[in-house]
């Protein structure tokens, strides 16, 4: 079960309230995202393009692009290695066109997934050197490559790096010292001397920013005025595309980027993203983070998981609708095969808990040897949202056994694994994510080990629900629901706020979908009151938590609509149901208890 906390800061909120002439439930809210200052506030609730930071405050983002605009002049051969997730790909187009735009000769190369690995290899450096590369510009990666760009400095290359990872460190007499790698130029926000403002943006942001420093200083002109250019506003699509595809968290300059991105997608300049959108039957209209990280953002994801993430490249590079039609559906059609093939493996990672052989454990460590080792990492979230303890699954490779893990925030996964290191071949990570080999003999030690050295209580498998505002559901009105919309794009970091209301009683209910798995409901929280509930969660364990809470007899007639003794606390969010042409108000069930 879980353990609800109620969101304490405090605040005149009234006068929030009238300052900003919003509800002071919208006020409640956004103190609790710990937005606090007014210049702030104004920006949550009002920010456009023109309030995102200047690139110039990128550490080396002029010396990169006076680099790049010299090789382009020179027609020096310039090669982009990207990434094989959507934040690699995006960065990937949007340097490629950027240069493009710039006249630069320029290739892109994408790692591929299991060859390559991640980041820059030996391999790729003397492959670049081979095609007459004679500048490496990467993206999304090579802030850890220093050996690596050590090695293309050494055969008369040049090397700029575009990055947002945390730079690499050495502890010496309980001191950091930063290996950042002997390249060129720089640009990552993450260096300890970088003064940009907010650190956590995406690699396709900063590839985004210094495309706009790179035609700003060929053109002469201002970066915010290539910002309004349609080069400009195509390719700020893609920063706001893999903001939301890496998880950013929505906060500050994230959220700024994604809400102006969004709107600017539901006209797209990009006849590969159009395309994408048209085979997944998306409604760019009303095209929200989910749809980018559930829907469109997996069929980029996928073809760098089973195939080569260069399919997806060539989709966005496009300039034929057919063409791009026939790319994104092939993009879609491998999508579906990952999500089948995903299924099966969570199926069979629940199978195995479900015997009782991991009991007792309280960090799951599952070898599938048959499971396709790109979707470990997939399978191993599905499991730890299911059980809520840390996670690993562990999957048969070319050279051993591969592994991925998700954690919970009460187990720091990197720390834990550094405890028995010498079980691993390789591994990295940190504290939410984690990617490991070992040999098979070892996968058995390995569970044993961190399992003997766990120290979590059983308080630290409950999840937590922040409740933001304790609210009775009569409060609930068609501006209110307005109101809130405001406070979107929701996501990591900003998540939709959460109210909650004890003595619900559940006065009649019924089972929707062509899965059976949505629960359509009638509640009244007091007298002459009604309002129409949806659940969109695991309706067979909200059926059998009533059971065991109330009883079968009861739960039957909660499904008959008559009388019964159901009543829950319920945590909700109030949305608008539009059905052949009706238009109210029902509450979102979150939660219960």
């Amino acid at each position: 079960m879980s353990k609800w906390m109620m969101a304490t800061k405090r605040a005149d909120f009234n006068a929030i309230a009238a300052k900003y002439n919003i509800n002071p439930v919208l006020a409640r809210i956004i103190r609790n995202r710990d937005i606090i200052e007014d210049s702030d506030i104004d920006k949550f609730l009002n920010g456009t393009r023109a309030d995102l930071y200047s690139p110039y405050l990128l550490k080396d983002i002029e010396k990169a692009a006076g680099i790049l605009l010299e090789k382009a002049a020179e027609k020096k051969h310039i090669r982009i290695i990207g990434d094989y997730d959507i934040d690699g790909i995006c960065s990937t187009y949007i340097l490629y066109k950027g240069l493009t735009a710039c006249g630069a000769s320029v290739d892109t190369v994408i790692p591929h997934r299991i060859k390559d690995g991640y980041g820059l290899n030996d391999n790729l450096i003397y492959e670049a050197k081979e095609s007459g590369a004679d500048t490496i510009l990467t993206c999304d990666n090579g802030i850890a490559a220093k050996a690596q760009i050590e090695l293309a400095n050494s055969l008369g290359m040049t090397v700029v790096v575009t990055d947002h990872h945390e730079v690499p460190y050495e502890e010496k007499d309980g001191k950091r010292h930063y290996l950042v790698p002997p390249a060129a130029a720089v640009v990552d926000p993450k260096q300890a001397d970088c003064t940009y403002p907010f650190p956590e943006i995406c690699g396709a942001v900063v590839a985004y920013k210094l495309v706009l420093v790179l035609i700003a200083q060929k053109e002469n002109i201002s970066f915010d005025k290539v910002m309004e250019t349609e080069l400009g506003l195509e390719l700020f699509e893609f920063a706001a595309f893999a903001t939301i595809g890496d998880v950013m968290e929505l906060r500050d300059e994230n959220r700024l980027i994604v809400k102006s991105g969004l709107e600017l997608m539901k006209n797209t300049r990009n006849i590969g993203l159009k395309a994408l959108m048209d085979v997944t039957q998306t409604n760019a209209n009303n095209i929200k983070p989910y749809t980018i990280g559930f829907v469109l953002g997996p069929c980029l994801n996928a073809t760098g998981r089973l195939d080569t993430a260069v399919n997806a490249l060539e989709l966005f590079k496009v300039d034929n609708m057919a063409e791009a039609v026939r790319l994104a559906e092939n993009l879609k059609n491998m999508n579906d095969s990952r999500k089948e093939l995903t299924q099966k493996g969570v199926d069979e990672a629940i199978g195995l808990i479900e015997s009782g052989e991991y009991e007792n454990d309280k960090v799951l460590v599952i070898f599938l040897p048959d499971v396709h080792e790109s979707l470990a990492g997939i399978i191993a979230g599905r499991i730890r949202e299911k059980y809520n303890k840390p996670t690993f699954v562990l999957t048969r490779a070319e050279e051993g056994v591969k592994g991925s893990g998700r954690s919970i925030e009460a187990f720091h996964m990197y720390d834990e694994m550094t405890k028995c290191r010498e079980l691993f071949t390789k591994y990295g990570g940190h504290k939410l994510a984690a990617g490991l080999s070992l040999p098979e003999e070892n996968v058995e030690p390995f569970r044993r080990a961190i399992n003997d050295g766990c120290t979590l209580t059983e308080e630290d498998f409950e999840e937590k629900v922040l409740i933001d505002v304790p609210m009775p559901m009569s409060y609930v009105d068609f501006k209110l629901i307005d109101e809130l919309n405001l406070l979107e794009p929701f996501g990591t970091g900003n998540p939709k706020p959460l109210f909650a209301q004890k003595d619900v009683s559940f006065l009649s209910g019924r089972i929707l979908g062509a899965n059976k798995n949505v629960g359509k409901y009638t509640v009244s929280c007091g007298e002459n009151t009604r309002f129409e509930m949806i659940y969109f969660g695991d309706i067979a364990e909200f059926n059998e938590y009533l059971g065991q809470k109330f009883g079968a007899d009861e739960v039957e007639k909660l499904y008959t609509g008559s009388k019964n003794s159901i009543t829950l606390s319920v945590a909700y969010y109030p949305d608008i149901n539009e059905f052949k042409g009706n238009v109210s108000i029902q509450m979102v069930m979150r939660y219960y208890q």
